[in-house]
């Protein structure tokens, strides 16, 4: 069964919604992985990411995200090999960049607590991709980066409106 991808604001799910568990969130379609940070294909775009202290690179300024792409970590959140921009997370991020796709932000309780819930996963409205780029990250070992800016959600769905 092919799930077609919702970019935007899911109706009935406000910003500042918690939800209990990752498979509360999948359940809402706020963010659909039970796992993966990333929601997204290097066909569609990315719908939406979690931020929830899986990379040591990620950045969290509140309305500013600078957030990094997915693998090459070991089972222990270590990151042992380079991450590669064809991996479908990856891609993704970089198909809402080209094409200014909103992307759903869901910060869980294990990111930095000055923007993290104390527990659960909150959804934390629109941002737009502005910038990527690929980096050598803390463990020295390229990252795919991905620069975020929150967005009002009244201006993406004017924009889906076409005024």
């Amino acid at each position: 069964m092919v799930t077609q991808r919702h970019f935007g604001p899911i109706v009935g799910i406000p910003v500042g919604k918690v939800f209990a568990s990752r498979q509360e969130l999948s359940t809402a379609k706020v963010h659909r992985p039970p796992q993966a940070g990333i929601s997204g294909s290097g066909k569609d775009g990315s719908d939406s990411i979690v931020l929830n202290g899986g990379y040591a690179d990620d950045e969290d300024h509140g309305d500013v995200i600078v957030y990094t792409g997915h693998g090459g970590q070991n089972g222990r959140g270590n990151q042992v090999q380079d991450q590669q921009i064809t991996d479908p997370g990856n891609a993704g991020l970089k198909i809402s960049f080209e094409d200014q796709l909103p992307v759903r932000v869901v910060r869980g309780f294990n990111g930095d607590p000055k923007w993290s819930p104390e527990s659960g996963y909150r959804y934390d409205g629109l941002y737009l991709v502005s910038r990527f780029w690929e980096a050598r990250g803390f463990d020295g070992y390229k990252v795919c980066r991905y620069l975020l800016e929150r967005v009002e959600q009244t201006k993406i769905l004017e924009a889906a409106d076409g005024t």
